[in-house]
């Protein structure tokens, strides 16, 4: 799976546990594709900071994932459910 994709998967599962700015600054780098000095300028600080920032982020959001495995839990259960009866899928992917 393809970098951006996974961290983004990541945070649609523990972004809440971030802070509101490490929330903003991934918001606006991985989902409204603007630039360490765009953002920057939009929050004043440097760029060096919003980099620091985002690196952290992502540290934690691949340090959640190691500790909770949620992200690997349900690829798995995914993986099992593209192998049963069309019935059991469609109700197991309602749940999900």
């Amino acid at each position: 799976m393809d970098h951006r994709l996974y961290l983004i998967s990541l945070y649609d599962i523990y972004g809440e546990l971030l802070t509101a700015k490490q929330q903003e600054y991934f918001e606006d780098y991985y989902f409204n594709n603007l630039t360490l000095s765009e953002i920057s300028e939009n929050y004043k600080v440097t760029r060096t900071a919003v980099h620091n920032q985002l690196k952290e982020t992502e540290d934690k959001l691949k340090h959640y994932e190691s500790v909770l495995q949620i992200k690997n839990r349900n690829d798995k259960i995914k993986s099992y459910i593209e192998n049963i009866d069309e019935e059991i899928k469609r109700k197991i992917t309602d749940l999900l």
